[in-house]
Formats: C-alpha cells, sequence, structure tokens
C-alpha cells in the first residue's frame, strides 16, 4: 500500500515543521476483531516487581492495546481486507481472512500491497508474488524480501520495521546470503521462509514530529546528557567536559564496537566469524 506525507501548515509553533503521514486510505476499524486485540502491561522503563528504573527515558505515553500478529509461517491462503496503524510499531498492518481455516488475522503490510489482495505462504509456489511467504530455496537471488526467519525458528526476526527490507544476495543447496537492512550479511538455511517485498509505510523516516509532547505520547521521556549529570550519577559527570572515551553510564564503550551477536560476514576478507 503507497502511502503518501504532507507538511502542515505553521498555524502554531508545534506545527511549523511537522511533517505526518496521510491516513486517508487506512482503516480506522481497530476493533473489527476483538480477540486479536488486548491488553499488555506495559513497565514504561521499570522493574515488574521492585518500580526501579531500568531503562532510562521511558514511561508514560498514552494507553495502546495489542494486536496479535500472524508472524508464523504456516500454510494458507487468504485476502486483505483493510489496513490500519499500529500503535506498537512503526509498520501498517493489514487484517486478512484465511480462506482454509475460516479465520481473521493479522500481518504486516508490505509495500503496494493493499485491500482485496491474495496473500499466500507456501513451501514452493509456481509464481511469486508480493506478499506472498515461501522459503529461500524457492526466491531468486537478488530478490527483496522482508519478514526474514531464522532458522529453527518459528518466528520471523528480520525486516520488520517500516520500510525495511532484505536480499537474498547468494544461494547455495543449503545456505543463502542475506544482506540485512544494516548493511550486514548473514548466512541463513535455505529452508527459512521470508515475505516478497518491502515492509509498508515507507515515508516513515520523513516524519517529523514537531515538538516534544508528541514523544511524550509515544512512551519517551526527555534524555539527560552525561555531562551535565554529576560524577556519582554518570562516568562523564563532574563537569570535566569529557577526558575519556565516549561510554554508557555503566562504563563500557559506547562507540565503534559491535553490538550484534551473530555470525557476521566480514566483508573484507569474505569469511564468516563470530565476532
Amino acid at each position: 500500500m503507497f502511502i503518501d506525507y504532507q507538511k502542515l501548515k505553521p498555524v502554531t509553533p508545534g506545527t511549523r515543521n511537522k511533517v505526518v503521514i496521510k491516513k486517508n486510505k487506512l482503516s480506522k476499524q481497530n476493533r473489527f476483531v476483538k480477540g486479536l486485540i488486548f491488553n499488555v502491561h506495559r513497565a514504561v522503563g521499570r522493574s515488574a516487581t521492585t518500580g526501579h528504573i531500568t531503562v532510562w527515558g521511558r514511561g508514560s505515553g498514552a494507553k495502546k492495546l495489542y494486536r496479535s500478529l500472524n508472524l508464523s509461517n504456516t500454510d494458507m491462503i487468504g485476502v486483505i481486507l483493510f489496513s490500519t496503524l499500529d500503535p506498537n510499531r512503526n509498520a501498517f498492518i493489514s487484517l486478512a481472512f484465511d480462506l482454509v481455516s475460516f479465520r481473521f488475522f493479522f500481518s504486516l503490510s508490505s509495500f503496494n500491497v493493499g485491500s482485496g489482495a491474495i496473500v499466500a505462504c507456501a513451501l514452493k509456489f509456481v509464481e511469486l508474488k508480493l506478499g506472498y511467504t515461501s522459503s529461500i530455496k524457492t526466491i531468486p537471488a537478488g530478490t527483496v524480501i522482508h519478514n526474514l526467519q531464522l532458522e529453527n525458528r518459528s518466528l520471523a526476526q528480520y525486516s520488520r520495521s517500516a520500510g525495511t527490507f532484505c536480499q537474498v544476495v547468494q544461494k547455495t543447496p543449503n545456505s543463502s546470503t542475506v544482506r540485512l537492512p544494516s548493511g550486514s550479511l548473514i548466512r541463513v538455511s535455505v529452508d527459512s521462509y521470508a515475505k516478497i517485498g518491502v515492509v509498508s509505510n515507507k515515508v516513515q523516516k520523513l516524519v517529523i514530529l514537531g515538538k516534544a509532547g508528541v514523544n511524550r505520547h509515544l512512551g519517551f521521556r526527555p534524555k539527560v546528557r552525561g555531562v551535565a549529570m554529576n560524577p556519582v550519577d554518570h562516568p562523564h559527570g563532574g563537569r570535566t567536559n569529557g577526558g575519556r572515551p565516549s561510554v554508557t553510564p555503566w562504563g563500557m564503550p559506547a562507540h565503534g564496537k559491535p553490538t550484534s551477536r551473530g555470525r557476521l560476514l566480514n566483508r573484507t576478507s569474505g569469511r564468516f566469524s563470530t565476532h
């Protein structure tokens, strides 16, 4: 589904630079299937048992209900009824009706796949179309995919954010090399499932909130710089204006250190490493 954006007129200070997404093509029937929408307790940055802050910069925010998505890769064929917003993610979700099990389910929307389109999931297809989910064994090299599943896992793990996609770079009889949205290369089994196309809401990166109050509704509190704190609160504190490499509040390196724990492909040597 293609969604456009617009820049608001500066009638107030909060709308002076605000850029929003046009929602005229999205449905407002958020409670169409009540069995798929339920409440989930939010910790909002605090421990569920002690109440102490465990994640800084989180808290408050508007109330929101969770939409249960079908991220598994079971065989099915369905038709999309409509697409709508999901307060828990920046991508759009679609409500589809499974023609095999006669059940409704939510799934991630794909770009240029709207109401009335057919979505299917199977191990092998005669013809691959946008929105179809299949194993990488049947997907040609160079194809753009998203909602990628890892080996021996039942749910999709990679490329689920708005406007993101992966690409099948190379295939072997037992494994395939996939380029992630970050540019890193990983090796997955050819039996892993993925959906054809790009995740919906590609214009999400152009959105400008306009004022800090909008961010508060999203559940984010103001952030304080480490150099503005006291030495007891942060290694950068004490008005020393640095004097040491950038670290986290717990003294771990904050810049330049890899954060991925998976097996990444070293692009310089062409070998797989476990760093």
